[in-house]
């Protein structure tokens, strides 16, 4: 998956676009030594003149609200610019963050909260009313206007170059594989740095195919470069960011089958970004039930099983994803999720994000069937006492009030535990709201376990 990045100042990142634009228009004007020269790069200088002096003045009030940071309360800052927000949303997890740079974190791949590193349920982004209005107060009270909501666009504008440059590198990719890596390389690149490139693949149905020509199933038996591999998974990636493209990419034929066989080879960064992509595909709906099918879910387990570092968050993520589904439930139960899961929490690798996932199957009967027969409850019980995650903790609770209601004999083990450590009573008086209530339910059914039995 992308990596989180460095969240420069975006009037800043905006002026120094527009200087190098009237540079070119500049010296495109210049160099004309005849009379009549294009009116057309006259009026687009004047434009960017006039963007420019408007960045200028966004950025002269942005220093004004940031000279004595101390002033500025903490809560009304993003976590991630640091800087007074001027669109608070919340996401996923529960935090604020200022809306351009938290939708810049998702576009660059990232499927966690910044702040929590909790994997995300879903990217929408609601609009915190309380604390802008908090923030417009605080602005009146201290003389200060309200600065309007930083607009970050989605693509940048296309200038006939690009497009001239876009054209000859897909051309390339159908050439010797010398200009297929160079072109491959290029359009990595270009689709990670530039949202205009990801955009511009979605004017054409045959870009795509074109970009993955050389992964094409007749050819990939053959065997594949895995640099050339890498780039184009990964341009596929960058592709899947861009929300306009995310049905195009998976519906265009050969690119699921593509990316489900880089999960099983190539270097593991080739991994890593096929299930980053299949994970950012299934963003969407439609998209969920088409993977599903398609049996990506399998290659997706298979990678989280074999536990590289850099490409299991990805796949769990993908699974995550996939699994909001109850068709998907069923297909990776059916796959193996429950015994891989066990094992990697077992061993405590991403114990976070699996105990999550895992609690997504407490209403599957099979899976909970599994969890009982992979030993998951004493699993469950030595994460409770070791972590220090309150949704951990809460997660894993709910899973053991399943498996406490769905078989009886496991009550032995957790009246055990509850003997030797107080484990469930703790969670039933310091837990989260849930995790009480489940904590306590679970109580509630061992002792009457037990008044049951005396009185017997």
């Amino acid at each position: 998956m992308a990596k989180s990045e460095v969240f420069n100042d975006p009037v800043a990142a905006k002026v120094m676009e527009l200087k190098k634009e009237l540079q070119k228009l500049v010296k495109a004007i210049a160099v004309d030594d005849s009379d009549d020269f294009s009116v057309e790069a006259l009026d687009k200088a004047h434009r960017v003149l006039c963007l420019l002096r408007d960045s200028k003045i966004k950025r002269s009030l942005s220093l004004k609200l940031n000279e004595s940071p101390a002033t500025v309360p903490e809560e009304f800052r993003c976590p991630l610019s640091k800087q007074l927000m001027r669109d608070p949303v919340i996401i996923a997890s529960g935090q604020t963050y200022d809306r351009p740079f938290i939708q810049k974190w998702l576009k660059a791949g990232n499927r966690t909260c910044p702040r929590t590193q909790q994997v995300l349920s879903h990217t929408l982004l609601t609009p915190n009313h309380l604390i802008r209005e908090m923030i417009s107060q605080w602005c009146k009270n201290n003389g200060i206007e309200m600065p309007d909501p930083i607009q970050v666009s989605e693509d940048d504008a296309i200038t006939e170059a690009d497009r001239e440059r876009f054209i000859s590198l897909l051309s390339k990719m159908s050439s010797s594989i010398s200009d297929q890596k160079d072109s491959a390389r290029e359009l990595r690149m270009l689709t990670k740095r530039m949202p205009s490139f990801r955009a511009l693949f979605g004017e054409t149905t045959e870009a795509i195919p074109k970009l993955i020509s050389p992964l094409s199933p007749d050819k990939f038996k053959e065997g594949t470069n895995a640099e050339l591999q890498e780039d184009i998974v990964t341009a596929l990636l960058n592709l899947s960011i861009h929300d306009n493209n995310k049905k195009l990419v998976a519906e265009t034929p050969t690119v699921i089958p593509i990316l489900m066989g880089a999960l099983k080879s190539g270097t593991i960064q080739t991994r890593s970004n096929a299930a980053a992509a299949l994970f950012t595909l299934s963003a969407l709906d439609s998209n969920k039930s088409l993977l599903g099918k398609w049996g990506a879910l399998k290659p997706l387990i298979d990678l989280l099983d074999q536990g590289h570092e850099l490409a299991m968050k990805d796949a769990a993520s993908a699974i995550f994803n996939l699994c909001i589904t109850q068709e998907n439930k069923v297909i990776a139960v059916r796959d193996g999720i429950v015994k891989v899961i066990l094992k990697k929490i077992t061993d405590r690798m991403l114990v976070d994000e699996l105990v999550t996932i895992l609690a997504m199957f407490s209403n599957h009967p099979k899976a909970v069937e599994e969890m009982i027969e992979f030993e998951a409850v004493p699993c469950l019980f030595s994460i409770i006492r070791d972590t220090s995650s309150e949704r951990t903790k809460e997660n894993c609770i709910v899973i053991l009030h399943t498996i406490c209601v769905s078989d009886r004999t496991q009550r032995k083990e957790m009246r055990e535990e509850e003997l030797t450590y107080g484990t469930i009573s703790h969670l039933g008086q310091h837990g989260t709201a849930r995790a009480k209530r489940k904590a306590n339910a679970i109580l509630d059914r061992l002792n009457k376990a037990i008044n049951f039995t005396h009185t017997a």
